[in-house]
């Protein structure tokens, strides 16, 4: 019998929700995201999971830029969103009376990318996902890597660029200076973007900020492509900044695959020859001689896919009695 998975992927500025069933992945809806609280971030994720249902739903995935424990779905802390400490898993079965599965958006796109459709076809994977902030997503030995408090993967909070020179730098609130996520996110070429077009008013950056247009992003992509010089220079160092991420990843799991993922990585090979180039150089010899560094194959549809796989494979895991929610944690006696 026909089933139906609902994927939703959320984002720091968008939410993507699309149906899978059997196998394939239905057109997704986007939407801004809800930033205001976390009750109204909780009615956007219900109205989105609505808009695509159909009465053969059995299960939600919900992918979130947060840390998550997953066995409660419970996020734990958020860097871009209002939904620390939030039930979220909870509040979502509540609203919707199916199973709900809350985990990591970063982890949610790593799982879609270890699969062709449904065959697993890598079991070691390492997904980074650029966008707002910097994700991470681990597939090891083929199975999700959640760790011992299911929050495991926040590569985007691991430090490149701190400066050590007399020794640890004070803490301060994250993203942390020098950390991944500060240094190569969306928010990070937004920043770039903005001082590069004041410094350099004869570039393409340059002309629009004249003209009284904010310039972010995304227009640096536009630039980079038209062949810009002062936009090219902005990713190269992005890549860069990202290359060093995906050394040390490469260094620390030995993977097959290292995905690059998110609204940033659509500059394609603009960005990811310069950050695989980059990463080369610092991974150590003997190391990382069967990894693959590539784009996503799903694309920005990588979070909302692996969001629907996610509620699948737990569904049926929990079926089966071999995945436990923390409810049954309470009630099921240690092994002798």
């Amino acid at each position: 019998m026909s089933r139906q998975l609902i994927g939703v992927d959320v984002g720091g500025t968008k939410l993507s929700v699309a149906a899978l069933e059997d196998g394939t992945i239905g057109a997704t809806q986007l939407r801004p995201t809800a930033t205001a609280s976390a009750n109204a971030l909780i009615d956007e994720v219900v109205d989105a999971v609505e808009a695509v249902r159909a009465p053969e739903a059995v299960a939600v995935g919900v992918g979130v830029p947060s840390v998550v424990e997953f066995a409660t779905g419970r996020v734990k802390s958020s860097v871009n969103l209002q939904l620390a400490d939030v039930p979220l898993r909870t509040a979502l079965e509540e609203r919707l009376g199916v199973p709900v599965f809350v985990d990591n958006d970063a982890t949610c796109a790593a799982l879609a990318e270890a699969h062709d459709g449904a065959r697993m076809v890598a079991s070691d994977l390492v997904m980074f996902t650029i966008g707002t902030g910097v994700g991470g997503g681990l597939v090891l030995g083929g199975r999700v890597y959640r760790g011992a408090t299911g929050a495991a993967a926040e590569l985007g909070h691991t430090l490149i660029g701190a400066r050590l020179e007399e020794g640890a730098p004070p803490s301060g609130s994250f993203p942390q200076e020098g950390s991944l996520e500060s240094l190569a996110s969306g928010r990070a070429l937004d920043a770039l973007a903005e001082a590069d077009a004041a410094a350099h008013p004869e570039s393409a950056l340059g002309a629009a900020l004249a003209r009284g247009e904010r310039v972010t992003g995304p227009d640096v992509l536009v630039a980079a492509r038209a062949g810009d010089r002062r936009a090219r220079s902005l990713l190269q160092l992005l890549g860069e900044r990202l290359g060093v991420g995906i050394a040390n990843a490469i260094n620390t799991f030995d993977p097959e695959v290292v995905v690059i993922g998110g609204g940033v990585a659509t500059a394609g090979e603009l960005l990811l020859a310069l950050a695989r180039e980059t990463a080369w150089r610092f991974v150590l010899p003997g190391i990382g001689e069967r990894t693959e560094i590539r784009l996503a194959r799903y694309g920005a549809d990588a979070g909302v896919r692996g969001a629907a796989l996610l509620a699948g494979h737990e569904l049926d895991a929990a079926r089966e009695g071999t995945v436990t929610r923390e409810s049954d944690r309470e009630t099921r006696s240690p092994p002798e």
